[in-house]
């Protein structure tokens, strides 16, 4: 065995921090951190992108508190695309491109639209996005024909609206003062521009601290494999903050070509791994990721050390590319292993 010992390795429970003498109170404390290169977060926690953890659901609830989850890869292409776009379209400041239908468009149309994209209300535009009326669940309630027209009960007359240079303050006020819940936003010649709703600004009141992307959209993550192109630009479509190329072993050519790829196709950051070493953390950092995922099966449910014999003690594995990542504006993520909230503090 002489020589095959490479060195020592330690994981959370190997570790303890001292305490030392501090003037900060806990109100006082900030956890933001950088998940990437240009995304910050306020809650310095990412779900796991596998598919009995992550999908829409844990996405909002998640990146309301200031986090940030990611969608996995284990559903179609469109299935996952659907799951970020309701995460995009769970909150907004302004929504600049409001989910409409056509006057023509059924009763039952409008059911269907609002239980897939949970929205409450529809604005109804002609060609060129021109706004002629809204109708809402309120409106469908007590209809049992599906095959009514919108046009017969959409409203028409005394809509609410604002030019799209409205503030967030400025439509707050114009919804109270009208008791409704949503202020569509049009242009001079009546052209739909966009859409502000109570429920969205009463959600920023509510999650000061939300992760928003800078058209105060939620933040999500998702999930690629290795040469997933395709799955990647329809993500990127459907808005999408950050992809994750996901592998069991990060430190890989495919891994690496799909990053160079991604980043050379598309303006979208990108998390890779996982890598359990310093050389791993530095191929991918040559290979143009923005954030780095360390960690080789150190979990309860991802066993791939146990199974597979292969890995590093997780501390010893942060700490390897901690060491990489020094001086660099590249961020890394601790992946697995975390058993107790102290172990947070820890990695």
């Amino acid at each position: 065995m002489e020589g095959k010992i490479v060195q020592a390795g330690i994981t959370f429970d190997d570790v303890l921090l001292i305490p030392r003498f501090s003037t900060v109170v806990p109100s006082e404390v900030d956890v933001s951190t950088r998940l990437t290169r240009s995304i910050g977060l306020n809650l310095p926690l990412v779900s796991s992108p596998m598919d009995t953890v992550t999908e829409s659901a844990m996405a909002i609830s998640l990146a309301q508190e200031g986090g940030l989850g990611v969608i996995h890869k284990n559903l179609s292409i469109e299935g996952q695309a659907d799951e970020v776009d309701k995460v995009k379209r769970t909150a907004n400041g302004i929504i600049a491109d409001p989910v409409t239908l056509p006057p023509t468009a059924t009763v039952a149309r409008a059911r269907e639209v609002m239980a897939q994209s949970n929205i409450s209300g529809v604005p109804i535009t002609t060609e060129g996005q021109k706004l002629v009326g809204i109708i809402t669940k309120r409106d469908l309630r007590f209809l049992e024909r599906g095959d009514t027209p919108i046009a017969e009960i959409m409203t028409q007359t005394g809509l609410v609206t604002a030019t799209g240079a409205v503030t967030l303050d400025e439509a707050e006020k114009v919804l109270m003062a009208n008791k409704v819940e949503k202020l569509l936003l049009v242009d001079g010649e009546g052209v739909l521009t966009g859409l502000i709703t109570i429920k969205d600004i009463d959600m920023l009141k509510r999650f000061p601290n939300a992760c928003k992307d800078k058209q105060g959209r939620l933040r999500v993550g998702a999930a690629v494999g290795v040469f997933d192109f395709e799955r990647a630009e329809n993500l990127i479509s459907k808005g999408v903050d950050v992809l994750v190329v996901d592998s069991a072993h990060g430190h890989s050519s495919n891994v690496m070509e799909t990053v160079q790829e991604i980043k050379k196709r598309w303006e979208i950051q990108v998390i890779a791994g996982n890598v359990a070493t310093r050389e791993g953390c530095r191929d991918l950092l040559k290979s143009g990721a923005d954030g780095i995922k360390v960690g080789i099966g150190p979990g309860s449910i991802c066993t791939t050390r146990v199974i597979s014999g292969v890995g590093v003690p997780q501390i010893s594995a942060v700490w390897e590319a901690a060491q990489e990542v020094a001086g660099t504006d590249v961020p890394i993520i601790a992946d697995g292993g975390i058993r107790y909230s102290g172990d947070i503090t820890k990695a």
